[in-house]
């Protein structure tokens, strides 16, 4: 049985708490669900977001994206006090979403139809998820995108243990690349990350940047069985609380 997370309870909510500045809130979402459900999500996107959520060729992917994107807006639009359909963003760059004003910090990431969705007030933020699986592959990939530091690790863990340890790596180096928003121009073997299973989760070393590991804090995340998450965020000193979207 693999070792819980640093984060476990995940109660039910339909409403946000207040947002803290040395808080983080993080929502896991169910993304299948039923056709009224998904309807109702696709009256609050914007005019771009349903001509995106149109060019899925599949009809799950498609309704994934619609809930997914409309608990966003009515998330946001709780915590900043606005209506949902009114939730205006722009893009960096790489295409991270933002609001135009504010200090609200958000980042979503979808994993076989689950979401985590994080916040916070004035603190960069990344979230990201994945289902726990075997990949015939995993060790090819482990040597082109990990670092050397963690390849001396992945290649220490059991047979049984290293889909998760893949998955903890992963997820991780995914949750940093987004929280500074500049996606995969940033080499993922050019910052150090822990992967055993058990560990607990830490951004290590950051080579070659100005940011240091020391800027940023980082979290495991157990959403639901079978799946592996991680938030990373900016600062030290704030405090985790994590719900599932009623």
């Amino acid at each position: 049985m693999w070792p819980m997370s640093e984060s476990t309870v995940w109660p039910e909510r339909q409403s946000v708490p207040p947002l803290p500045a040395d808080e983080v809130h993080v929502w896991c979402v169910g993304l299948s669900q039923s056709p009224a459900n998904v309807a109702a999500m696709w009256t609050l996107l914007s005019t771009d977001e349903q001509v995106r959520a149109n060019r899925f060729y599949f009809d799950k992917d498609r309704h994934h994206y619609i809930y997914g994107r409309g608990v966003l807006r009515t998330l946001i639009g709780q915590y900043e006090q606005v209506p949902a359909a009114a939730v205006a963003f722009v893009y960096g760059p790489q295409g991270k979403p933002s609001l135009a004003s504010g200090d609200l910090r958000f980042n979503l990431s979808h994993a076989q139809g689950i979401a985590l969705i994080g916040f916070t007030r004035g603190r960069e933020i990344g979230v990201d998820v994945e289902a726990v699986r075997r990949l015939t592959d995993a060790d090819q990939v482990a040597q082109r995108f990990f670092s050397e530091k963690e390849c001396n690790v992945y290649s220490t863990v059991s047979d049984a243990e290293k889909p998760r340890a893949f998955f903890n790596c992963w997820t991780r180096k995914e949750a940093f690349i987004k929280a500074i928003g500049e996606g995969l121009s940033c080499p993922l073997d050019s910052f150090d990350v822990t992967l055993r299973p058990g560990e607990p989760a830490c951004l290590q070393q950051v080579r070659g940047r100005q940011t240091a590991a020391a800027h940023w804090q980082l979290r495991s995340l157990d959403p639901t069985p079978g799946y592996v998450g991680a938030v990373l965020v900016e600062g030290q000193g704030w405090g985790l609380r994590c719900w599932r979207w009623q």
